[in-house]
This record gives structure tokens, sequence and C-alpha cells, in this order.
């Protein structure tokens, strides 16, 4: 015995296989059915790709054998999938070779997760081209089985071939072929009936018409015959509608591979469809496909007129990508002055609906993350109103007539507010506060700017109708006082910016002590009001103010246009 076949039989008989964790790649189709398209196992770590050999009792390691073992160790391509080893302990005896992750041509094909733009299926058909040009020039010379299930996808999206050379293994045998039958059963067939031998029929629509009516075809096939299944692949790309798809016929796998053998004219072929490739393309399947082997071109050819017809998509997959991301980097810049608007919009909406619910100031303090301390103001002037038989109107109407009433209400004071130096801390019910004064100190304004208001407001509530009571008038009472205050943020959720102090209780007695359609005024408002010489004010006399006593108070009737004081 040589020293290269005990090497080799060494080698063989030690090669160990770990089936732990062993499983089937699979994923999703489009129609929802798994698809099985690869038994794995691991091989000194690594996870390997396991094709079974059927119908082989046992096989015997004889000269031929190990020199077809040594060329496939010796055939090494970047789109030929590398050859590991083989098992030939029965009943596992198999081919290990490299793992492709990203399934079969096939798959890819099928899966609705990945789109393939021209510039894809360009890519794959190049490596496709390339891929058996070099299996045809070296010792291997032809594939035989060459078909979409057969081209497999690494994690770089390079594309291989696969399941080619060691005849010996193929001779009277049936190479257990996953992909192909299984990817046309639904899920809840392959759980209730497995395991099953496919189907001899679907395997044959890529053999050429030659192979299909030779008593003995070759095992490896004939490099006329893999030129023939690389159209069948180009049409099953060109189209993604399924190996061998003819427009308007139903025929199925046996018949189509029938009336192939058969060789009579027409000739049966695949469709094409203009709309769905380019004229070269379609004219290239023809002449790959073509019933006369010496019009089929060889693939060095093939390689060059796609260079040709193709040059905008480049060689390969990886020249495509990096192609893409130059054109990504030059738009790169406007698309993220774009995202950026878009995202100052965003925090310009969320920063004003912010500012609606807490003065400015606070807000600016809380979206730093600071603690808002409490504030005292020395003067503010505080403004309250309610409406006079609130809750004889809510009894005689539906809570959403209330609802709609008191928006109707205070979205029209909400805008009439913006025209003065005012803050609307809070409504409660048919209840209205507003304060001016603070967060923003401005001096002994705050009378003036609340005066108006009022003032305002109840020129308003004349005009303002009741939706659903459009007769009826709407009273308004208000009360106006000023004093020191504390203000501050309560709580952590919903925060709320509240006063505090008994000018805020006092200012509420005012108002629950008035009158409709009248604004009552305290004497310590009217003291600020003074200072601008411009309101016309009604000394109401002396009212009792429950837990205040006795309080000297007016009616403010309006503002003097001729000593307005700005």
């Amino acid at each position: 015995m040589s020293d290269l076949e005990k090497v080799l039989r060494r080698a063989c008989s030690r090669l160990t296989l770990s089936l732990r964790g062993s499983n089937y790649g699979s994923f999703l189709t489009m129609e929802g059915n798994f698809q099985i398209y690869a038994k794995t196992g691991y091989y000194k770590g690594n996870i390997s790709a396991i094709k079974y050999v059927t119908n082989k009792k046992r096989i015997e390691l004889t000269r031929r054998v190990l020199f077809e073992l040594k060329h496939m160790r010796d055939v090494q391509n970047e789109h030929l999938t590398r050859f590991i080893g083989a098992c030939i302990d029965p009943p596992n005896i198999c081919i290990i070779t490299e793992y492709c992750p990203r399934g079969s041509l096939q798959d890819l094909m099928e899966s609705e997760t990945i789109t393939l733009d021209w510039m894809f299926r360009y890519s794959l058909i190049n490596d496709i081209v390339k891929g058996m040009a070099f299996l045809h020039n070296s010792v291997i010379v032809s594939h035989g089985n060459l078909k979409s299930s057969n081209c497999v996808v690494d994690s770089r999206f390079v594309l291989k071939i696969t399941d080619y050379g060691l005849a010996s293994f193929r001779e009277k045998s049936n190479m257990e072929d996953t992909h192909a039958y299984y990817a046309r059963l639904p899920s809840s067939f392959l759980l209730s009936h497995p395991p099953f031998t496919p189907s001899p029929s679907i395997g044959k629509l890529w053999a050429a018409p030659e192979l299909l009516r030779a008593d003995s075809p070759p095992p490896c096939g004939t490099q006329k015959g893999d030129i023939y299944s690389f159209g069948i692949i180009l049409q099953e790309l060109a189209l993604l509608q399924g190996v061998f798809h003819v427009e308007g016929d139903t025929l199925s796998p046996k018949e189509i591979v029938e009336r192939v053998a058969l060789g009579q004219w027409p000739y049966l072929r695949p469709s094409l469809c203009p709309q769905s490739h380019s004229e070269e393309v379609g004219q290239l399947m023809q002449r790959c496909w073509s019933e006369d082997v010496n019009e089929r071109p060889e693939f060095h050819h093939i390689k060059l007129l796609l260079r040709k017809h193709n040059r905008g998509y480049g060689s390969n997959i990886l020249d495509n990508l990096l192609s893409r991301m130059e054109q990504y980097a030059n738009n790169l810049e406007e698309l993220v002055e774009e995202r950026t608007q878009a995202y100052h919009e965003e925090k310009r909406k969320a920063e004003a609906l912010l500012y609606q619910i807490l003065p400015h100031s606070v807000a600016e303090q809380l979206k730093r993350g600071e603690t808002v301390q409490a504030e005292a103001f020395d003067s503010v002037t505080i403004y309250f109103s309610d409406i006079v038989g609130f809750t004889a109107i809510s009894a005689e109407s539906t809570p959403m007539q209330v609802v709609t009433l008191l928006n109707d209400l205070y979205t029209c004071f909400d805008a009439i507010i913006d025209n003065f130096d005012v803050y609307k801390v809070e409504t409660i019910g048919d209840a209205y506060m507003v304060v001016s004064g603070l967060p923003v100190r401005n001096g002994n304004l705050h009378g003036r700017e609340i005066a108006r208001m009022s003032l305002a407001l109840l020129e308003a509530v004349h005009s303002f109708r009741i939706r659903h009571r459009p007769a009826q008038q709407l009273f308004l009472r208000s009360g106006i006082h000023s004093g020191p205050v504390c203000a501050g943020v309560v709580g952590l959720k919903m925060p709320r910016f509240c006063l505090f102090g008994d000018t805020v209780n006092t200012a509420s007695r005012m108002e629950s002590n008035g009158e409709a359609l009248k604004i009552h005024v305290s004497e310590a408002t009217r003291t600020v009001l003074d200072d601008f010489n411009c309101f016309q004010l009604e000394l109401r006399g002396d009212v009792e103010m429950k837990g205040k006593g006795r309080m000297k108070t007016y009616w403010l009737l309006g503002e003097s246009t001729s000593n307005m004081a700005y």
C-alpha cells in the first residue's frame, strides 16, 4: 500500500462527526411553510453540512474511491464548497462539506425577507458561472447535478456550488435531496410524515434532455448537461416563479420530464418574460437549454457575455455592496439633515406641550433633571371665576354636553389670556384660576394685567352661546385679590405648578362672594390699580368673608380710555 493510500485510509477511518445539536437549518417560506435545506452536525467544533448517501449498504475504499477523495480535497475555489471528508461507516454513509448558513439559492428565491434586485441576481449568476468554469477546468470535469438547491450562499452572500464530484458515492444510489422535495410540502405534512425519499422527477427538472434519454447517464453528468442546468437556474432567477415555470400550463414534474426527454418539436422549455429580464438574458437562456448540445455556450464564454452586457453591476456581490455603500455615503449628509430636522420638529412639539403644562422656567429645570425649589413672590394678583348655576346646568345636560360646554368656554378664555402677561394656573370643574406676577416678576403691573384680562373675559361671556342651549345666557362670577404667595411644583407623576398662601384663599373668597357678570375686587387690588389711575371702581362696601371677617370690597366696572397707562 502506497503512502498516499495509508494517509487517506487513516483520515477516513478517523473521521468522526458529532451529531450533538444536529438539526435541519430551516426558515419560513412566503407561503408560511418550513423549508429544510441542510442537515448539519459538528466536526472539530465547527458546524458542517451533511449529505447522506442512501441505498448504499457499504462503500469499499478502493484505489478509485481514494483518488476521488483526494481530488475533492485538492479542488479549492471561493465558489465551491470546501470538502471536509466522508463517513463510510454504515448506516451513516455521508459526505461532510462546508456549511453555508444563508441556505440555498432556491431558499433565497422563495424567501420574502430578502429582496433579489437585479444587482443581487447578476452577482449570484456571476458566482455560479465562476464556480462552474473552475469546476469544468479541474479534475472533477463536470457537476452532473447542478440545480438551485445545490447552489448555497455563505454568510457574506457569496454563492458556492456544492454536491459535486465523488462519482463512486453516486453510482446506483439516490443522494438525499432534502430541499427539492420538502420545499413543496407544508410543515404540518412534514411533522406527521417524516422521513421521505425524494421524488426522482423533481430532481430531473434541471437535467438535460440527452441525459434523460440515456439508459445509463454518467454519474457526474456532462459539461453540456451542466450548461443546460444553468439555463434552467437562470430562468428561475429571472422570473422568480419556481423551477421550469411554464406560463399558463399546469404540468406535473413527471409530465415535464417526460416531454423534455421525448425531444419532439416544439421542445418543451420554461417560459421567457421580457418584462422580468433583459433581451440578452433571454437569449442566453435559450442558448443554454438548446436541444443541440453544440449550440450551448461554454462557461468561460458565458462569463464574457455577462461581463459585456452587465458592466454596471460589477463582478461580484462585494463590489456591488461597496458601490451601494459609496452611493449611500454620498447621500448620507442629506439624509442626516432631513432626519435631524424631523427630530428637532418633534422635540419642538414636545417642548411646546410641556410649556403649556408648566411655566417655561420650571420646565427647563425639570428637563435638566434638577429639583424645582419652591419660590416666594412678594406681590402677585390672582383671578378666580366660576359659572353661576353650573350645578343646575349639569343636572339638565348629559356628561358629554357638559364637557363640550367647558371646553368651548375655556378654549375661548385661553385664547384671550394669551394677550396679557398672565399665567393660567389650573381649571377645576367650572373654576378658572389665573395669576400675574409669577413665575416671571413684573413689578406692580400684575394688577393692571389681571384687571384688563377680567374685563376681556367678562365681555366674551356676554356673547358666548351654549351649544345645546343657544338661548341661555351664561353667567360668570369673578373675584380678584393681590398679595404674597409661594409657588412650587408638587408631585413626581403628573407634576403640577401650585400656589400656596392666604392670598389664594382670599381670592377664592372674593369670587364666591361676588355676583353674576360682575368683577369683585379686594382693597389690596384697588390699591395696586390706583397707581394706574385708569380703572373705574365702585365701592361695594363691607362684606362678610368666611374665615376673614368683614372686608371692604369694590366692583371693577371698566377702564377709562383717556387715562390709560401702558
